[in-house]
């Protein structure tokens, strides 16, 4: 069964960075309020004067500003990645301000909530408003017959795990007590604010699926997509587009996975395949995994096996997660 029509029927119906412990990590909005780059960080949609559409994604990279602008709109959004290269901008505060440049690029600067897109002559030639996108797989019920993993109440379903926070919030880590194959899984998860880490060292977790395929968890936000970044088959393969979301924000995959299979001697016949959505756009369509990834890919491939959440660097935190056996 593809996600694709469970969506329908549910609608009717690079080495790892170490965390160092002397920078800010923020885990809720209310505490990344303090950073100075915060109130930036996000995406912002809008028109030049020929009503060319412009998408803009802003983030705090090792404290300085980063960000990429999109010809078309955002990524999932408007942005074709075969028709239009993306451009990389930076910068930082000037005055109080928030800049980003880039050669050939007019300047971005950040005003009344805005970037306003501005000549060398100091022409307003465009403005990108901020918005705020939600998944359209946000808060997905899980259907009848679903193995309910974490709604927020207690643990049970979870051999190993890190416990749950005051507001009923999965703390990262953790692996299930039941053994799973062939499945659709929907998760949802919120990556933390960590502007002063670098590529792997930002909010990494992952799901590996019967502990052996795993489809990455990072901060990977306004950064082009890469085979070790958000939503990649680890190492593997990168996804088609990069839809991770700003940090603090509400995430979802949905995957549709099938386990290998094996003969009456053990012996496979056929590879796993794997289908993945994030934040409801399609990054891997039925992709052929012929052997595991990351870590869990030095393990022996078999027909069912735990799915673990990987805890490794920061506080990811998840929420409504469940699976449908078919």
């Amino acid at each position: 069964m593809k996600i694709s029509n469970l969506f329908a029927s549910l609608t009717i119906l690079a080495a790892t960075a170490a965390v160092n412990a002397d920078q800010p990590i923020f885990s809720e909005p209310s505490e990344a309020a303090a950073h100075p780059h915060f109130h930036v960080v996000g995406e912002y949609v809008g028109h030049t004067a020929d009503v060319q559409q412009w998408g803009l994604q802003v983030t705090s990279n090792h404290e300085a500003l980063y960000g990429i602008l999109y010809q078309g709109g955002l990524p999932g959004a408007g942005w074709d990645p075969e028709a239009h290269e993306l451009i990389e901008v930076k910068g930082d505060m000037n005055d109080g301000v928030a800049e980003l440049t880039s050669e050939g690029a007019p300047t971005l600067r950040f005003h009344n909530g805005s970037f306003q897109m501005v000549t060398e002559d100091g022409e307003v030639t465009g403005e990108l408003k901020r918005v705020e996108r939600t998944s359209p797989t946000m808060g997905l019920e899980p259907p009848e017959g679903a193995v309910v993993l974490f709604d927020g109440t207690n643990m049970d379903a979870w051999a190993e795990h890190n416990g749950m926070t005051d507001d009923g919030l999965k703390i990262e880590g953790g692996r299930t007590a039941q053994e799973f194959g062939d499945m659709l899984l929907h998760l949802e998860f919120r990556l933390p604010f960590m502007p002063a880490h670098r590529g792997q060292g930002r909010g990494n977790s992952g799901v590996y699926i019967m502990h052996r395929y795993e489809v990455q968890i990072l901060d990977w936000f306004a950064r082009k997509a890469a085979f070790n970044s958000t939503g990649s088959l680890y190492r593997e393969k990168a996804p088609k587009v990069n839809m991770c979301y700003p940090p603090l924000t509400w995430q979802t995959f949905d995957i549709d996975f099938q386990a290998p299979r094996f003969d009456a001697n053990g012996e496979k016949t056929e590879n796993a395949r794997i289908t993945v959505y994030h934040n409801g756009v399609l990054i891997h369509d039925d992709y052929e995994l012929e052997s595991g990834t990351g870590a869990g890919g030095r393990r022996p491939e078999v027909e069912k096996a735990l799915l673990w959440l990987q805890d490794h660097t920061g506080p990811v935190r998840f929420r409504n997660v469940w699976l449908l056996e078919p």
